[in-house]
């Protein structure tokens, strides 16, 4: 039996209206820039998965604000059926870094600037669907 895998996702965003998105180390989507987020561990809150992936991969460390979603399109990501519950944060501390499997990070308030991975554009869509005018809904 296959089973499903869970995942987290976080924007992090300061004041200014600027996210921090992380360049990719690691396939799939090498190079591509896409939000800090990761594996949750066997045991793990979902909660905590979020802030141990937000500090390894940004050095951030965050303040969960709200959650944003779940997202659970079997095609999401390549490597298998992923399920991944999406925060948004603002950061509280920490130093802003690459880190972990992050080979650069971007913090920039463009954030279509670059085809982002996986299903992210979708995700800061209906993050800030109340300051894109016709972003989709996460229900389309």
């Amino acid at each position: 039996m296959r089973n499903t895998m869970l995942t987290v996702d976080v924007v992090i965003e300061y004041p200014d209206q600027s996210i921090v998105l992380v360049e990719r180390g690691n396939d799939p989507f090498k190079g591509a820039l896409a939000l800090p987020g990761g594996f949750v561990d066997y045991g793990e809150q979902v909660e905590d998965a979020a802030r141990r992936e937000a500090l390894e991969e940004t050095g951030l460390v965050i303040q969960l604000d709200r959650l944003v979603g779940v997202y659970s399109d079997p095609e999401r990501d390549p490597r298998g059926h992923t399920v991944s519950v999406v925060y948004h944060a603002i950061p509280i501390g920490g130093e802003l870094k690459a880190g972990d499997d992050a080979a650069n990070i971007v913090r920039t308030t463009d954030y279509f600037a670059h085809p982002l991975a996986f299903d992210h554009e979708k995700i800061l869509r209906d993050t800030f669907k109340d300051r894109l005018p016709n972003a989709p809904s996460l229900l389309e």
